[in-house]
Formats: C-alpha cells, structure tokens, sequence
C-alpha cells in the first residue's frame, strides 16, 4: 500500500534542486551585470560619440621608444613614473614643439631632456581623470 502513495520525499528533492538552479542563475546574472558595469565607460553614448578622438603621442623623428631609461648617473626613469618624480630627478625639461595636446584623461605634456650624452624625450599624461601626469612614452634621439 506504500507504492501508491506519492512519496514526500521525492518533491522536497525536487524543490532543492530548483532552488540550488534558480541560486546558479542569478549568480550568474549578478556576474555578467557586473562584467558589462565595469566594460561600460563613464560619459552617456552621445558624449563618447560626440567626443573627439584623443590623439596619439607623435614620437620625434628617428627616435627609439624604450619602457625603462638607465642614466649614466643611475638615475632611472619609467613609464609610470610621476611628472613630479621626473622634474626633482632631471628638472623641468624643455617643452618640445607641438607636443602639448589633450588626451583621454586630460593634457598631454612633451618634454625634451639632455642628460650628459643621452638626449631623450618624455611624454606625460594622466592614467586617470583629474590624476596626476605620468610618464607614457621615453624616446631615445
């Protein structure tokens, strides 16, 4: 008489099961909410569309791009490095001509140094929106 009556059971196990689905799916849904969150830029699509491309920082002609510089004197500059780091390391620099412009973050500054023997030229712009200028580009003469 047992086998004719649907057993309990068997439906709390479904049940579980439903939840534990349901559980995996809104996670999921959570995850990829976030992923498009963090993908999606700042500025309202009719902004970014408007907004002019920023341009690229134009290296000097014959010039070497190198990610590290290695001075004589040990003094070492990288791309990171901050535009106030630079200038108590080497000074101010001399603004090369038509190397002032905007970039994504903010104003780009191009700087000709001379080192000794060593003639370099260092590109500064922001990582982040009103951050502090940084090192993007080294270029050997």
């Amino acid at each position: 008489m047992d086998q004719s009556r649907p057993r309990l059971g068997s439906a709390f196990e479904w049940a579980v099961a439903a939840a534990f689905l349901l559980a995996t799916a809104a996670v999921a849904w959570l995850i990829i909410t976030e992923m498009r969150a963090v993908r999606a830029p700042a500025m309202p699509r009719q902004e970014r569309e408007s907004a002019p491309a920023p341009e690229p920082a134009a290296p000097p002609a014959g010039a070497i791009s190198v990610p590290v510089l290695i001075l004589l004197d040990g003094t070492e500059i990288r791309v990171g490095d901050t535009l106030r780091k630079v200038t108590d390391r080497l000074g101010a620099g001399t603004p090369v001509e038509g190397g002032a412009g905007k970039s994504r973050f903010g104003e780009r500054l191009t700087r000709a140094f001379e080192k000794g023997s060593t003639r370099f030229v260092l590109v500064f712009e922001p990582f982040e929106r009103n951050g502090e200028p940084r090192v993007t580009a080294i270029y050997l003469r």
